[in-house]
């Protein structure tokens, strides 16, 4: 069968669902790939790197449509290419079924099968076809990218001749796949960077990039991401209000805020108003993610940047991963690749649409002349619940001491045990072991305790460091080799000479690995 990429008519897009790279790929799974004239120049690809790679080019849309089997787009189709595109085909394409009931009963009347890349579920399987997370990423990287742009100062703080330059602070509202990018991406840049979600389950996973989590004192228990496939949920009105007046208290204090906050199949919430519009400083940025679907901020103009009285500037640009079209139709075209490799599991270059398969369930929208969205729920859950944890109960003073209390009489309790055992057996030995070979066993059982303790009491966090010390300590085992080396038996001579060597490796070896793998962490 035929795979064939047309052009994409829709205004600013950039993007092409077939890359050369690809291409190869595709075509080791039984297919032929076409692509139309043009369609990867906005990305920087060439027809003549398509036809490097075996694709056909061809001159027009309406000849890609008629000669491939399969259509790969970006975009959904625009009623002109349903109406000219021929019945039966197979379409993969972002197709956001929820938002369009009208393409859905046109691409129905077709008879075609269509899989929606906004649809895929999120399932440990299909993260390598989940192309809304790769346009996340490159949406929350060139959101912090744009901010740069428009920001009058540096991101990372200085000390210049001319003063001291401070850091600017960056405030990331939404900490999904578009946020995260946006953090890691400003906490590189040397911003002083904060993060707020509605899911107190990424906490962890905001501060582990070295960025601020912004906590709202609030006791109502937030909704675990599992429930919502890993997407936030609507908040109550009580915690939606708790949320803005955090937000309005830092307002005043940052200078550059992104807003990647979406809820699947709802408008965008409001969640940046103009009154904190109105008390950020001068010069200020506001990146709205989210102005297709409304805006987080009251002020977005969708496809447009604005300057308010006050020197703020906002963004609501929707077209951020075409302003990187190389690198987004190249994340795109390997999701498409990867759907299509599941949809041919003999490798012959036939697509196969099995209805048992998770994946492929959940993204088809359309399929012999029948609506199949909204899918049913998979079988397999979308991410694993958070285990609830557990508050910590701070114990009073009294309870602590009598808690210490009780540990020290267990452990001398322990250690009084151990002696008395010990004692027992080293009385029974010497009963009937001569003296020579008690003061050989003295040394032993010496080395062995005091070996034990020191490095028993040695914190987990020293032990690289102190691992030179330890090695040394736990070699005090040369003393009894050393008292034996001028013994009259060449056996014993020869036994103590190798523990003196064996010792003295692992005291000087042990010193030399330290001090190299302290040097792995020194700056040059």
């Amino acid at each position: 069968m035929r795979i064939g990429a047309p052009k994409e008519t829709a205004q600013g897009e950039a993007r092409v669902a077939l890359t050369p790279e690809s291409a190869e790929r595709l075509q080791k799974l039984g297919y032929d790939c076409l692509v139309e004239t043009g369609a990867g120049a906005a990305a920087s690809i060439t027809d003549a790197a398509y036809k490097a790679a075996g694709v056909k080019v061809i001159d027009s849309a309406a000849q890609l449509w008629s000669d491939a089997d399969v259509i790969v787009k970006v975009r959904e189709p625009s009623s002109e290419e349903i109406e000219a595109a021929p019945d039966g085909k197979t379409l993969i394409s972002f197709i956001w079924p929820a938002a369009n009931e009208a393409l859905l009963e046109k691409l129905k009347e077709k008879k075609m099968s269509v899989l929606a890349m906004d649809m895929v579920p999120r399932i440990s399987r299909a993260q390598k076809m989940d192309a809304l997370s790769s346009m996340a990423n490159i949406a929350g990287y060139r959101a912090v990218v744009e901010a740069g742009n428009n920001f009058g100062r540096f991101f990372m703080g200085q000390m210049t001749a001319a003063g001291k330059v401070p850091p600017a602070r960056v405030l990331v509202v939404g900490a999904g796949v578009a946020g995260l990018a946006a953090i890691g991406t400003s906490v590189s840049l040397g911003a002083i960077t904060m993060a707020f979600d509605v899911r107190p389950e990424v906490s962890e996973q905001i501060e582990s990039m070295g960025a601020e989590f912004v906590f709202l004192d609030f006791e109502e228990e937030q909704t675990d991401g599992a429930e919502t496939g890993g997407y936030a949920a609507p908040s109550s009105p009580e915690f939606r209000e708790k949320q803005l007046e955090k937000f309005r208290e830092l307002a005043p204090e940052v200078d550059i805020v992104i807003t990647t906050a979406l809820i699947p199949n709802r408008p965008a919430p409001e969640l940046w108003t103009a009154d904190m519009v109105a008390a950020m400083k001068p010069g200020s940025v506001v990146v709205d993610l989210a102005a297709e679907r409304g805006g987080n901020c009251s002020l977005t103009k969708a496809d447009e940047k604005l300057e308010t009285d006050n020197g703020v500037t906002i963004i609501g640009y929707t077209d951020f991963p075409s302003r990187m079209a190389t690198q987004s139709s190249n994340l795109y075209a390997t999701n498409i690749r990867h759907m299509l490799d599941d949809l041919t599991p003999e490798k012959d270059g036939s697509p196969v649409i099995d209805m048992e398969d998770d994946v492929i369930r959940g993204a088809l929208v359309t399929h012999q002349g029948e609506v199949t969205w909204p899918p049913p729920p998979p079988k397999v859950k979308a991410i694993a619940a958070a285990a609830p944890k557990k508050k910590e109960v701070e114990e009073s003073a009294e309870e602590k001491a009598a808690r210490e209390l009780a540990e020290m009489k267990k452990s001398l309790n322990q250690t009084g045990l151990l002696l008395a055992v010990g004692g027992a057996l080293c009385l029974a030995l010497g009963a009937v072991a001569p003296p020579s070979f008690m003061q050989h066993f003295i040394v032993f059982v010496l080395s062995v305790f005091i070996g034990f303790h020191v490095i028993w009491g040695v914190a987990h966090s020293l032990h690289t460091p102190l691992m030179a010390i330890t090695n040394a300590i736990s070699s005090i085992i040369i003393v009894g080799a050393l008292l034996q080396i001028v013994s009259g038996s060449l056996l014993v001579m020869s036994l103590a000479a190798l523990s003196v060597l064996m010792a003295s490796v692992n005291i000087f070896g042990g010193f030399l690995v330290t001090r190299r793998m302290l040097a792995m962490f020194q700056r040059s």
